[in-house]
């Protein structure tokens, strides 16, 4: 029976590792170690970003970032006041790592590789005498007196406090219902269009600034959207695959969208626009160049799908090819079969309920000294950076409670 540990951090990823390299710093004499199931720690840092780690987002007031989580926007407020993005960049700049701002916002170590993340985390654990253990899969978990026994499949702990950082861990959550915890089911939030249409077949790579709506529901979306192999992708995609996360899983990922090529142009601005062209450029082949700004081939693709040929001239565009053309400008609608993940952003919406936390400390409201930091509560934000810093945040304040 191992009683070296005062606390126990589960799970080697971002929010475990914030947790307890706070714990310590705020109290050196606690005796902490943290349990990674796997061989490797930070696997999900390494990848993030492109193998970049996009650690935070440049959005620095509290009221406006809650705003990029689908779930946990209320819950997450007073957190953030407490600890925010700007919390983060000087917290990193502490410990020798400097960040950076791309234009979208989104924050980058300066090396460029999330290495530096990780190296500067491991020194941390290591100088603060944090023992880092793997390859220790939990098998059980329960309360003993006043004390929690973790049993893993080659050792038994018995600790004071202790603090769940297990991400989307299927096991974790059975383990924490059999406590009378509550989980909300887990469904995939961030991924990409399976659509099949001949309309994009031809266009991998093409972006554009568009607005999207998914039919029969209330989700919109504006922002870039990215052809892809397979079907669509980009900001503007990713945002509605959060925002709808279990409205697109109730559908089983058949439905209908709306696209508006022209962003948030109306059919009536569309339509004088394009009888205006037809006056200027009667003697011009329609097809040939873009009048809006997307690329040239995608519009070429929408003028043949709104049945002009190729060589039709402004001049002798009908009134129907012209309604057509508005149509699949402004109110293109794509069939959407299945889904894709996005890259390794791999980021369910789930876990535990919460009504059962108190976020002033992220303790459980049902069991003492036991506390949750990251992705494993239900909270979880559209891409970004802000889903690590809902590991930062959760993590500082499960280090202060404590």
């Amino acid at each position: 029976m191992n009683q070296n540990f005062d606390i126990l951090v589960v799970g080697g990823g971002a929010a475990g590792f914030f947790t307890a390299i706070n714990i310590v710093e705020k109290n050196p004499k606690t005796k902490v170690a943290i349990l990674e199931r796997g061989a490797e720690v930070l696997g999900k840092v390494r990848v993030s970003g492109g193998g970049r780690c996009n650690v935070t987002h440049a959005c620095f007031e509290p009221n406006e970032l809650v705003k990029f989580y689908p779930r946990g926007e209320k819950e997450l407020r007073g957190p953030f006041h407490q600890f925010c993005s700007g919390d983060t960049i000087e917290w990193f700049e502490k410990h020798g790592v400097d960040l950076k701002i791309e234009e979208d916002g989104r924050m980058f170590p300066v090396s460029n590789s999330s290495q530096t993340i990780i190296d500067c985390f491991v020194k941390a654990t290591q100088k603060l005498g944090i023992a880092v253990l793997t390859g220790q899969s939990v098998q059980s978990i329960f309360k003993k007196d006043n004390f929690w026994k973790v049993e893993t499949q080659n050792d038994n702990y018995i600790v004071e406090k202790l603090v769940l950082a297990t991400g989307s861990n299927p096991k974790i959550w059975e383990m924490l219902q059999q406590q009378g915890h509550a989980i909300v089911s887990p469904v995939p939030s961030l991924f990409t269009f399976n659509i099949k249409d001949s309309r994009i077949k031809e266009l991998p790579g093409v972006a554009a600034q568009v607005t999207v709506k998914v039919k029969d529901t209330k989700l919109t979306s504006t922002g870039p959207l990215l052809i892809t192999h397979w079907g669509m992708s980009g900001p503007a995609i990713l945002k509605l695959s959060a925002w709808g996360a279990r409205i697109l899983f109730d559908k089983n990922y058949q439905f209908t969208i709306y696209v508006n090529w022209l962003n948030d142009m109306d059919t009536e601005d569309a339509e004088k626009i394009l009888k205006t062209l037809k006056q200027e450029h009667a003697k011009k082949a329609i097809s040939k160049k873009s009048p809006f700004d997307f690329p040239n081939r995608l519009w070429e693709s929408l003028v043949l799908a709104s049945n002009i040929e190729a060589e039709t001239k402004w001049a002798d565009l009908s009134k129907m090819q012209l309604q057509n053309l508005v149509q699949q400008l402004t109110n293109s609608t794509f069939q959407v079969n299945g889904k894709s993940t996005f890259k390794e952003e791999f980021v369910t919406a789930g876990g535990i309920d919460l009504k059962q936390i108190n976020f002033k400390t992220m303790e459980s409201k049902l069991h003492e000294n036991l506390y949750f930091a990251g992705e494993i509560v239900n909270i979880d934000a559209i891409t970004g950076g802000f889903n690590f810093q809902n590991a930062w945040t959760s993590g500082f304040i499960v280090a202060n409670a404590i």
